[in-house]
């Protein structure tokens, strides 16, 4: 729903009216309007850090140790355009406006559309906007404004950049298709290449093994994928290290009679179904990660077929060092079309 505050002021002079406007009362209608302030920059910390992940507490202490404001309680982008909203009613604007969310190529943005909304995607923001349920910009408070996303390899799905454009009516949206680290052990931060290789969860082969497809997947990069695979944080300058999560896929199907659902033997059989399946096979082509690399289970309940797969991602991250030294990591300058995506 649209909350912009529109005032609009209707004076009306009674001609009956024998006593005319004090002085006082004309200076107060024809004194200025109050002074719009314009902010250099703000930062909107979108999300908490779980187990020993210290992604956000890194980014907030960087943030601060720039001098810059940060706010770190608002979650979801409809609170940060209620803030960015309220500003502008106070006249007062941001050159640039930093967010800082974690964001896969497959799940989207962690950050939320609303409190009890999705998270952050293509579709999931058109839905929302549709249905009113995120508040809108207000005309012109962000028309000069710079969005930067601080969002792991968001600047390679630029179909959702623009969606995100389009929702804060901004002048700019910057984001990085490189993942964002911070608290580096050798800078603040810094902006790491990723390679992926994925595994059936809880079945994996091995650091040898995968170590093989990686060097299958990336013949012509020069990383050594079995200490990669084995190194979990940034342990010497410029080396590549890893990290990995799952993504899961789940169906539920619906019979008329439970005698009608089919018995699936087995993995292999579980994948043919699936694969006969237009909608099915979409989802997975969409995510772009072979069906063999997925786990998968199929279980009965009443006359309901369920399916879930799960698959674990391993997500190699190679430190960008400066081209004409690599004895520096490169600056992570927003400007620079190498790093940056920029709409």
């Amino acid at each position: 729903m649209n909350k912009c505050l529109i005032i609009v002021l209707v004076s009306v002079l009674m001609l009956s009216s024998k006593k005319p406007f004090s002085q006082q009362s004309e200076a107060a209608l024809t004194s200025p309007a109050k002074k719009e302030k314009v902010q250099e920059s703000i930062v909107f910390i979108a999300g908490f850090d779980e187990g020993d992940n210290t992604y956000y507490s890194n980014a907030t202490q960087y943030f601060e140790n720039q001098n810059l404001q940060v706010v770190d309680s608002l979650y979801t982008i409809d609170e940060i355009i209620n803030y960015i909203n309220r500003a502008g009613v106070q006249h007062l604007k941001f050159k640039e406006i930093h967010i800082v969310s974690h964001s896969n190529a497959w799940l989207g943005m962690s950050m939320k559309t609303t409190e009890t909304g999705e998270r952050i995607t293509v579709k999931s923001l058109q839905q929302a906007m549709r249905a009113n349920n995120i508040e809108t910009i207000c005309d012109g408070v962000t028309s000069n404004s710079k969005i930067i996303f601080h969002s792991c390899g968001l600047g390679e799905n630029q179909p959702l950049l623009q969606e995100l454009k389009n929702t804060f009516k901004a002048d700019e949206v910057v984001a990085s298709p490189y993942f964002n680290v911070f608290g580096g052990k050798y800078a603040e931060h810094y902006l790491a290449k990723p390679y992926y290789g994925y595994y059936p969860t809880a079945e994996s082969l091995g650091p040898a093994h995968l170590s093989k497809e990686f060097k299958q997947a990336y013949p012509t990069v020069n990383i050594d994928w079995f200490t990669a695979l084995k190194t979990r944080h940034e342990s010497s300058f410029g080396k590549a290290y890893s990290f990995k999560f799952n993504i899961p896929v789940d169906w539920e199907f619906t019979f008329d009679s439970a005698s009608d659902i089919l018995t699936l033997e087995g993995k292999e059989e579980i994948m043919d179904w699936i694969s006969e399946s237009p909608e099915m096979a979409e989802v997975l082509f969409k995510l772009n990660i072979p069906i063999e690399k997925f786990r998968w289970r199929s279980t009965v309940q009443g006359n309901k077929l369920i399916i879930k797969g799960k698959t674990t991602v391993l997500c190699v991250l190679a430190p960008i060092l400066q081209a004409n030294d690599t004895t520096e990591y490169q600056n992570t300058n927003i400007q620079d079309p190498l790093l940056y995506q920029i709409l």
